[in-house]
């Protein structure tokens, strides 16, 4: 959080369906373009939660 440079981006979804719907997206093809041409690196991180209650 103290690099100027990072950006961090939180996104939640249902179920693992509606995460490869979203990889789909045409917003997810310009970030990857966005990548490449400016040579950006990615981490992601899953996070679950413990109680979810269904």
């Amino acid at each position: 959080m103290d690099d100027e440079e990072t950006v961090l981006l939180i996104d939640r979804w249902e179920n693992e369906d509606a995460i490869e719907k979203h990889h789909k997206t045409e917003m997810m093809s310009e970030i990857v373009n966005l990548r490449d041409k400016y040579n950006l690196h990615m981490r992601v991180e899953q996070f679950v939660e413990k109680n979810k209650h269904k």
